[in-house]
C-alpha cells in the first residue's frame, strides 16, 4: 500500500498530461492491464458525443487498434460506451458477457462484442469518473491481457478495486486540471492575446501590451479562434478555458504528446 501511496503523490506533483500518463501506465500494466484507453470530453450534449477534436483520447494500444477502434466511431456502438455516459463508478466487463450470452444486448451492441473477441479483447474494467459539469464525461477502460478471463479480472478487482480506483480518480483529477492535448493548439501569442482579452482588454490595450500592432492582434485571435474552431472571440476563451489551454503556468506542456501514447 505505501507504492500505492507513493504514486498517488507523484500524480498531485505531475506538471503534465505526458507526466500523469507515464506515471500511471506501468501501475496498471503491473497488475495485468497493459492495454490501457482513457477518454475525456468536455463538450458532450443531449444530441452528441461532441467534436473528436476537443476530446483528449490516449491508449497504449497499437495504431492498428486505434484505427480499428475509431473506424466509423466503433466506440460509440459498444455497451461499455452506452455504459460510461449514463453511470459513474467502476464495473468489471462480465456484466457484458452475460448481456451478450442472455440476448439483451441489441444488434449493434452484439456486433461490437464480437468483433472485440475476435481481436482478444476477452475481460478487462471500465471506470466512469463523476463530474459537477454536465456537459464532462471521462472514462478508462483497462483491457485484460491475453490469456486473462472475467474469473482473473474479478479476482483482481474483488483484491484491489479500491486501490485501483484510487490511482484512476487521482489520474482523471490531475489530467483535468493540466492543458488538454487534443488538437485545439495555440501558438504563445495566441494564446497571450486570448488572455488580454479575457482580462477585458480591447484590441487597442492589447496591441501595446504586447508590442505589436493592432492589426497583428487582430490576426492572432483570428489564428486562435480558428485553431480552436469558433466563430466569435469570446468562444474561444470560453473553449481555451475549458481546455486548460490560456492562463498557463510556465511549466505546463499544452500540446505534448504522452510519450508511448497514441492519440487520435
Amino acid at each position: 500500500m505505501a507504492g500505492v501511496f507513493n504514486l498517488l503523490g507523484q500524480i498531485t506533483q505531475a506538471a503534465s498530461v505526458n507526466a500523469v500518463w507515464e506515471l500511471c501506465i506501468p501501475y496498471y500494466r503491473d497488475l495485468g492491464f497493459a492495454r490501457v484507453n482513457y477518454t475525456f470530453s468536455k463538450f458532450l450534449s443531449e444530441n452528441s458525443y461532441g467534436d473528436p477534436d476537443d476530446a483528449l483520447f490516449l491508449t497504449t494500444n497499437s495504431p492498428e487498434y486505434l484505427r480499428f477502434f475509431t473506424r466509423d466511431k466503433f466506440y460509440t456502438r459498444t455497451p461499455l460506451f452506452h455504459w460510461v455516459l449514463n453511470n459513474e463508478g467502476a464495473c468489471t466487463w462480465r456484466w457484458v458477457h452475460d448481456a451478450y450470452q442472455s440476448g439483451a444486448l441489441n444488434p449493434a451492441e452484439a456486433e461490437t462484442v464480437r468483433t472485440n473477441l475476435a481481436n482478444g479483447i476477452l475481460a478487462g474494467i471500465t471506470i466512469s469518473f463523476p463530474s459537477a459539469a454536465r456537459r464532462a464525461r471521462a472514462g478508462l477502460g483497462l483491457i485484460a491481457d491475453p490469456g486473462m478471463d472475467d474469473d482473473d479480472v474479478d479476482r483482481i478487482w474483488d483484491a484491489r478495486g479500491e486501490e485501483i480506483l484510487a490511482v484512476a480518480n487521482m489520474m482523471h483529477l490531475k489530467i483535468s486540471q493540466l492543458p488538454l492535448t487534443t488538437r485545439n493548439r495555440l501558438t504563445a501569442r495566441q494564446r497571450e492575446a486570448l488572455e488580454w482579452v479575457a482580462d477585458g482588454k480591447t484590441s487597442q490595450d492589447i496591441a501595446v501590451l504586447m508590442g505589436v500592432s493592432v492589426a497583428m492582434v487582430e490576426k492572432h485571435l483570428r489564428l486562435a479562434r480558428e485553431a480552436l474552431d469558433v466563430e466569435t472571440t469570446a468562444q474561444a476563451v470560453a473553449k481555451g478555458a475549458l481546455l486548460n489551454k490560456i492562463f498557463l503556468r510556465p511549466e505546463a506542456e499544452p500540446d505534448a504528446t504522452p510519450d508511448g501514447a497514441n492519440t487520435i
